[in-house]
């Protein structure tokens, strides 16, 4: 298992899946200390955010510049690190019904490229219990 001080030497790298309202300003606070990589799906958001560009405005040109982030549309990606945090949508319908399809789809990427005894995080709301009865099924998949 990953441990602080690997992160801190940065001998370690943590990964923040989902670059939206959650997932940048989080990549961003946590590259202040580590050695970051941000993941998002959308090859144009991750050309924006490469350009200093936060279409969502939740984190400043000035920010995002300074932040040392890589940032990548290329799930492999993922392997490069053995502390992963999840943050994308989970949108709830007219009846307050969660739509998970965000987080399958993101747990899905993570665990095809999962190294053994890496931390996951998941940073999205969701109901008790779903980590365990939806999550983990699929990272282990």
């Amino acid at each position: 298992m990953v441990k602080l001080e690997e992160l801190l030497s940065g001998s370690e790298r943590l990964c923040v899946v989902g670059l939206g309202y959650v997932g940048l300003p989080l990549a961003v606070e946590f590259a202040k200390h580590f050695n970051v990589i941000g993941f998002d799906i959308s090859e144009k958001r991750i050309k924006e955010l490469k350009m200093g560009i936060d279409s969502s405005l939740e984190v400043s040109e000035e920010e995002l510049k300074k932040a040392k982030i890589e940032f990548s549309s290329d799930p492999e990606v993922i392997r490069k690190c053995k502390f992963i945090i999840v943050a994308v949508p989970t949108p709830v319908d007219k009846l307050k019904n969660p739509d998970l399809a965000f987080l399958k789809d993101a747990s899905l990427i993570v665990g095809r490229n999962l190294q053994r005894g890496s931390v996951v995080v998941y940073e999205s709301t969701v109901f008790p219990g779903a980590t365990e009865e939806i999550c983990v099924p699929i990272l282990e998949s």
